[in-house]
């Protein structure tokens, strides 16, 4: 560990005390604060947008500007905007029945903020995956510690600056550093912790956080199948799998993973994703609507995926791209590998890039059981017209979140619970699922002077034993 890091663990730790100090001198924060707080994040999105996409851009090599503006900016700005209309009835007491035999009294369910909460972002979605977890901290309440990740340190620094400049460190603070320092912040004692990024160090932030007993949400990912049914028109298929395939050039949690196919359709579905991607990025090299792989380490990954599964005599599609001026520009073209073995790395790995392995199955149950025997993924698309078998997958599927005939929009629905199951997370957030990570339900049972209860005690009699007996019926 450097000199620089361990100064910054040990500033880490001062603040999360001077957090945690402030949060008992004011535990629960007004509404009206709190509708402040929301505005505040809302506002440094507007008006430091072109500075946050450069940043963004700048970390990628190159991110195209109305991807940033659509799944950074104004979701940002959405989320914050929709938490600040529904705070008031999200944060009221809830009454709850009493049982007869406790009469008089009263139950309540308090939601109350939890405390202080670190939020570890990932390098994907920079902006977005820090700020909304904060908004939701920010609405239930809470101060929070973010500590985004060091393959996107331009974003980082924006980030930490603006925060600054809005916030008290005493209330929202970020925090950077590599390995080290995310490490060591994985050990606090927080009062929740959440993490979005891989599985594999998921489960490491799960095991440090149980030291301490953390509550934790843990946002991971997995390989999420796309099913195409027999009925579903293939032009229509490859247009949605395509768009939500090459958005951010696939570095998205949510993406396609993988389609199952009908047998003898592989090739016809993955040549008309091909067709679309070709239509939408006619030089991928060098269009900058195309995004480029995060680092030279993810882009090597991938490209080792595409030529084993050359190496192996896979069919693999692309469209005509200048192979040199998108190595240059840390791209991978489109990629389409048809019928891929089941060890191969891109059926074993999640991908997390702009290549997509279609396999074959006889008959939809084969589609089922595939996806099935594998880890439940974050989430699963089908693509039916007949509503009965689409039914049918979800009925059939385990999985974080789905889409119908869609993909990735569902995580933009601000009521839905987003989130994973198994080892594609646990726990969720968005809307009112997102200020309840951030919230304890406490309850509450009060009643007068005297209470009825209290003829139940010793030495037990004939109307405990009547009290009993009713209990039992």
């Amino acid at each position: 560990m450097s000199e620089a890091e361990a100064k910054q663990i040990e500033r880490m730790k001062s603040i999360l005390a001077a957090q945690k100090a402030a949060f008992r001198a004011e535990r629960h924060r007004p509404l009206d604060k709190r509708k402040h707080d929301l505005d505040k994040i809302a506002d440094l999105c507007r008006k430091n947008a072109d500075a946050i996409t450069d940043a963004i851009s700048q970390d990628f090599g190159n991110r195209a500007r109305i991807e940033t503006a659509i799944a950074e900016l104004a979701f940002v700005i959405q989320d914050a905007a929709h938490i600040k209309k529904h705070l008031n009835k999200w944060a009221k007491p809830k009454r709850v029945g009493v049982p007869l035999t406790l009469m008089p009294g009263k139950a309540v369910i308090r939601r109350e903020p939890i405390g202080v909460a670190g939020i570890i972002s990932p390098w994907n979605y920079p902006f977005q995956l820090a700020m909304a977890p904060l908004a939701a901290a920010l609405g239930a309440g809470c101060r929070a510690i973010i500590k985004p990740s060091e393959y996107t340190p331009a974003t980082a620094e924006i980030m930490k600056r603006l925060i600054a400049e809005n916030f008290e460190e005493d209330h929202v603070s970020v925090v950077t550093g590599g390995p080290a320092v995310g490490q060591a912040f994985t050990t606090l004692k927080w009062d929740h912790l959440f993490y979005t990024g891989s599985t594999q160090v998921g489960r490491l932030v799960a095991m440090a956080a149980a030291d301490n007993l953390v509550p934790v949400t843990l946002e991971l990912g997995g390989k999420s199948p796309a099913i195409v049914a027999p009925d579903y028109p293939t032009e229509q298929a490859a247009k949605s799998i395509g768009w939500g395939k090459l958005f951010n050039a696939g570095q998205t949690c949510v993406a396609p993973d993988y389609v199952l196919a009908p047998n003898g359709r592989e090739r016809e579905i993955g040549q008309a994703i091909i067709d679309v991607a070709q239509h939408q990025f006619p030089e991928a090299a060098s269009d900058d609507a195309y995004t480029s792989i995060v680092s030279d380490r993810h882009y090597e990954r991938l490209n080792a995926m595409i030529e084993e599964a050359r190496a192996a005599g896979i069919e693999v599609l692309q469209p005509e791209h200048d192979s040199q001026a998108a190595q240059a520009a840390r791209k991978i073209p489109p990629t389409v590998v048809i019928d891929p073995p089941e060890d191969s790395a891109m059926m074993i790995e999640e991908i997390f890039g702009p290549i997509l392995p279609i396999k074959g199955y006889a008959e939809l149950e084969g589609a089922l059981d595939f996806v099935n025997d594998r880890e439940r993924p974050l989430a699963l698309y089908v693509y039916s017209t007949d509503k009965t078998q689409a039914e049918r997958v979800l009925d059939e599927t385990i999985s974080g979140g789905a889409g119908v005939n869609i993909n990735l929009m569902h995580l933009s629905v601000p009521d839905l619970p987003f989130g994973g199951v198994g080892a594609s997370g646990q726990g969720a957030y968005h809307g009112e699922t997102g200020f309840r990570a951030f919230t304890h339900e406490r309850s509450v049972l009060s009643t007068g002077k005297w209470h009825p209860s209290r003829l139940l005690a010793p030495p037990y009699g004939k109307f405990a034993e009547r009290v009993a007996q009713r209990q039992m019926k």
